[in-house]
């Protein structure tokens, strides 16, 4: 059974890293939005660009998830909500869905995000100590049950009759069946 791997972290966690390391333990297909944001557009959100992308490569891993390929999906993924919602699309594709979580530091994170700043340049997106702080805010830890391998414990959110109406509406190029 072909598997999701969901990055789930802060900038400067080590994400990407690790993302390219599991893309190469699994001989799993890797998607890393900055990858393609920089170049394309030269900015991290490009106007709810980014949004648009992600959906994209979402339909892109349901595909190659029901061919039995594993994917690894490095998004961030800061909401539980996103995180229940893939592992809802992974199961309808016939896949297990795993959130690999790593937590950083805040001096950690500020002295990674300095590092890669200073050697990679403009294939990074700059950031500010309060850009960190204020994200750090916002992002939602895994629960018990992602913790221990499973979805997280969520219901769907009030107002949506599912977690796939949920994901059409949260990345606008999703398209669940995979076209």
């Amino acid at each position: 059974m072909a598997v999701l791997h969901l990055m789930v972290g802060l900038p400067g966690a080590g994400k990407t890293t690790t993302a390219r390391a599991l893309a190469e333990q699994h001989r799993a297909l890797r998607l890393t939005p900055d990858e393609w944001m920089i170049p394309l557009f030269a900015d991290n959100d490009a106007g709810g660009k980014r949004d648009v992308l992600e959906g994209r490569f979402i339909t892109t891993a349901l595909q190659v998830l029901r061919l039995g390929v594993d994917v690894v999906l490095d998004f961030g993924l800061w909401s539980r909500d996103e995180r229940a919602a893939l592992h809802h699309l992974a199961a309808g594709a016939g896949a297990r869905c795993r959130s690999v979580h790593l937590p950083v530091e805040p001096e950690e994170q500020w002295r990674r995000v300095q590092a890669r700043a200073s050697t990679v340049g403009s294939s990074t997106f700059a950031m500010a100590r309060e850009d960190l702080d204020g994200w750090r805010l916002r992002f939602e830890p895994p629960d018990a049950a992602e913790a221990a391998g499973g979805a997280p414990a969520r219901a769907v959110p009030e107002g949506w009759p599912s977690w796939q109406a949920w994901a059409v509406d949260r990345w606008p190029s999703l398209d669940v069946a995979g076209r």
